[in-house]
């Protein structure tokens, strides 16, 4: 729901009249009167505003002492739908409604079929600062709000439509289209945020096929992107190069976005000999194909003497696959520490396809930094508070089982993200980075209250993570001699 308030003597005369005088002389208690003459500058709040809005939703619909009437026609069709509404109500809204409606009584309002549908909830929220909203009515209250200047509602509509978008509710490409086309800068980036945490999602839906050309390049040379692997995201482009047959630079640029060193070569032979895409646009991308081989054929040491390994090429995306992380559900995460290991594969080259590094992670729901740890007295012996398990903050902690984690000219980066899994598929909420050198991620559930078992954060009462970790390869400084 979106709310809205007028604050008080918003749009009308602050002067209190006569009447009003002798109202608040009837509804004054005398306990208050007493105080007032006392000198004390404690009062009594009375507050009728829900009987305000009542009244004015009932000159809304009666349209009792209306004094303009709105006709409001879908664009394309016959149909109009007549409002009986109040300028000065309008106007303290709307600058546009307030030019428009000062020298005339009657307007005809052209507006797209789905706006019209929703005009009735538009000039509701003008008398009662609220309305109820669904999905499908997001653009056109958006649109409306946007055209007639109402910035709350567009706040609002703008917050309904990211709150949906984290519980994987709302259409995100679509939503993404609407926002470039208004320019809502926070809006766009929201959904863009979701496509790429959700793409493994996104791209088996049919939501996949409404991508557009500018929206795909915005998302393939993102590395945070949420998917089982690179093949993955090869197959889902092909799918989009077929739907969508757009013009061959478009095509042979979105195929040379794919990281092509995180397919193994086995993988990367049957691309080459039953890949629609790569027979019509393999030239292309014959190059990033002879140097994805090179890299598997040489150790990563080796290569990286004679290629920059700093590329994007050459860095791992988000992968689900066991290869690069594994899940972690934790049931009733508040109740205790936890812990558990997993094994990541030492890098993506096929020279390391048999190393593996095994992990630790310890999870803590209540960690208490050092400045917050129990002091029972202070250096005057005076005694201090301890401080309380609430005043904890969760902590996750991913280190390698064996010291010396990083090998010889490679380090990791872990990732973990925090999602939920809705109609049988996994949908991720909040992801968090470690820094390379870092064993744990500073902010990791900093806002996240474990104690509600309806947290945005919980499933079930369960924390569902996903733990990954990327290694990154580093170019070798030859010093001269």
């Amino acid at each position: 729901m979106v709310r809205g308030t007028l604050g008080p003597g918003e749009g009308g005369d602050r002067t209190p009249g006569p009447r009003c005088l002798l109202s608040r002389a009837v509804f004054l208690p005398a306990a208050a009167q007493r105080a007032d003459v006392g000198g004390e500058s404690t009062g009594t709040t009375i507050n009728h505003s829900q009987l305000l809005l009542q009244r004015l939703q009932e000159l809304l619909r009666q349209g009792n002492a209306s004094d303009v009437v709105l006709r409001v026609q879908a664009a394309g069709t016959d149909e109009v739908r007549v409002f009986h509404a109040h300028r000065l109500l309008l106007g303290l809204h709307s600058e546009l409604f307030r030019e428009l409606l000062s020298n005339q009584s009657e307007a005809v309002l052209q507006e797209p079929r789905d706006c019209a549908a929703v005009f009735d909830k538009f000039i509701r929220y003008l008398y009662c600062g609220e309305l109820t909203v669904l999905l499908a009515q997001a653009i056109p209250l958006h649109r409306l709000a946007t055209k007639y200047g109402v910035a709350s509602l567009q706040r609002g509509v703008a917050d309904y439509m990211r709150a949906h978008l984290a519980g994987g509710a709302g259409p995100a490409v679509g939503w993404y289209h609407y926002a470039v086309s208004t320019g809502d800068e926070a809006l766009r980036q929201s959904c863009l945020q979701f496509l790429a945490w959700n793409l493994s999602a996104v791209a088996g839906s049919a939501e996949w096929g409404a991508v557009s050309p500018e929206l795909l390049g915005q998302l393939l040379p993102r590395s945070d992107l949420v998917l089982q692997d690179e093949l993955e995201l090869f197959h889902a482009l092909e799918t989009w190069l077929g739907r969508a047959r757009p013009p061959p630079a478009v095509a042979e640029r979105a195929l040379r976005a794919i990281r092509y060193p995180m397919i193994p070569p086995a993988q990367l032979f049957q691309l080459q000999a039953r890949s629609a895409a790569l027979a019509r646009h393999g030239a292309a991308v014959a190059d990033l194909l002879l140097q994805a081989y090179q890299f598997h054929a040489a150790s990563p040491l080796h290569f990286a003497k004679f290629f920059d390994v700093n590329g994007s090429a050459f860095l791992p995306r988000n992968y689900l696959a066991p290869a690069w992380g594994a899940p972690w559900v934790i049931n009733n995460p508040a109740r205790d520490d936890r812990s558990t290991s997993f094994q990541t594969q030492l890098g993506p080259s096929g020279h390391d396809a048999g190393r593996r590094v095994t992990w630790n992670v310890l999870f803590s729901p209540r960690w208490l930094p050092v400045s917050l740890r129990p002091v029972y007295a202070d250096a005057a012996g005076t005694a201090l508070p301890a401080a309380r398990p609430e005043d904890g903050r969760p902590r996750l902690v991913v280190t390698p089982a064996s010291s010396g984690g990083d090998a010889a000219g490679v380090s990791f980066q872990k990732t973990v993200l925090v999602g939920a899994r809705q109609h049988g598929r996994l949908l991720v909420r909040h992801a968090y980075s470690f820094h390379q050198s870092s064993e744990e991620a500073g902010d990791f559930l900093a806002h996240a209250d474990l104690q509600r078992r309806n947290s945005e954060y919980l499933v079930e009462n369960a924390l569902h993570l996903h733990l990954i970790v990327k290694p990154v390869y580093h170019t070798l400084i030859r010093t001269p001699k």
